[in-house]
């Protein structure tokens, strides 16, 4: 009868509202985790920064042994949310991690690549920013941007358009002119940079290109394989824990046996280790529900509300107009990477 929907009809609209929701649904989870990830990269480089710039009395905390920390509690974190998303049983949680973890040897070593190149890399941003004042750090760190980009195209033979490939570019410029070092007298935090900037420029060239490749891989390895994003944390923390400790016995070894693993740890220490910890599940989200690209440009953002807070808070930054004018940049760079202009329609088809 005329007015009333046949059945099929009605399991299609449903299929349809279905399908609606969970594509607002995922756009929802793709920009909450791309805000938490600018708000914890902010967090991070500030109180990193700080805590290795701090003088205080007696030894520095070791940052091999902050990594290793990290590892740790994100290992921890990522068992806690398999263990909720298992209704909260213990014996399905010990299932989950036999089969997918222990039952399945070479799909857990796909992860040891990428592990010992995410521990590198962390140590690395240690190193850089213990030698390198937070402009140099940050102006220099964002070429993983780049670094990201090439290895989607070659690894994932992801295509860009040329609105992307000019975003990119716009993006590097407007980050270089945000962080442009100024002919300013020099402020508290250059006076206790101390150190190689060599030294720290290396560190955080090799850290790009660390940081693009074990990004990519990361993703492919996520989208190849139905595993849990917390199951494959849990596999990259257990790896990163075993590289790390050998980096703590390696380079830290002798200080470790004098002053003990935890030396110089502090509450802002402890800060940098959760931030750090958190950093891998949000990357891990990001990379789930957006991509590697897309979260760089989220760090891109972060670095301006880092300067904004260096400004009003730490009060070590004076914004030019150069500033202003990178910040435009950034910004314009992060609509036109997300547009996409629709194909001319045909008129007779139409």
């Amino acid at each position: 009868m005329a007015g009333k929907d046949t059945p099929n009809t009605a399991v299609h609209s449903g299929v349809r509202m279905a399908d609606c929701q969970q594509t607002t649904m995922a756009s929802h989870l793709k920009y909450i985790s791309l805000g938490i990830l600018v708000f914890q990269t902010t967090s991070l480089v500030l109180t990193m920064r700080y805590s290795r710039t701090l003088k205080e009395d007696g030894p520095r905390y070791l940052a091999s042994t902050a990594v290793v920390a990290a590892e740790v509690l994100k290992i921890i974190a990522c068992i806690c949310l398999v263990y909720k998303d298992n209704s909260c049983s213990i014996r399905a949680l010990n299932r989950v991690l036999h089969d997918e973890i222990i039952y399945k040897p070479l799909e857990t070593l796909k992860l040891a690549i990428p592990s010992g190149i995410y521990t590198l890399q962390n140590n690395l941003l240690y190193v850089a920013l213990s030698n390198l004042d937070a402009a140099t750090y940050q102006v220099t760190y964002q070429l993983k941007i780049l670094t990201t980009a090439l290895f989607s195209v070659s690894m994932l033979q992801k295509r860009l358009t040329k609105y992307q490939w000019t975003s990119l570019l716009i993006l590097m410029a407007g980050v270089t002119l945000v962080q442009w070092p100024t002919d300013e007298p020099s402020t508290p935090s250059k006076d206790l940079s101390a150190g190689s900037g060599f030294v720290g420029l290396m560190a955080v060239l090799i850290a790009c290109f660390s940081s693009g490749f074990a990004g990519v891989y990361f993703e492919k390895i996520l989208k190849e394989t139905k595993q849990s994003v917390w199951i494959r944390n849990i596999q990259l923390g257990f790896f990163g824990g075993i590289f790390g400790l050998i980096g703590v016995f390696v380079y830290d070894g002798d200080s470790v046996s004098k002053g003990g693993f935890f030396q110089g740890y502090s509450n802002i220490t402890w800060t940098v280790v959760v931030l750090q910890a958190l950093g891998g599940l949000v990357i891990a989200a990001v990379i789930k529900y957006a991509d590697n690209i897309l979260k760089g440009f989220a760090t891109s953002l972060s670095i301006i509300l880092s300067t904004l807070i260096s400004y009003f808070w730490l009060q070590d930054f004076v914004p030019t107009s150069v500033f202003f004018v990178g910040a435009m940049f950034v910004i314009s760079a992060t609509f036109l990477y997300g547009y996409d202009p629709k194909p001319a329609v045909n008129p007779i088809k139409a």
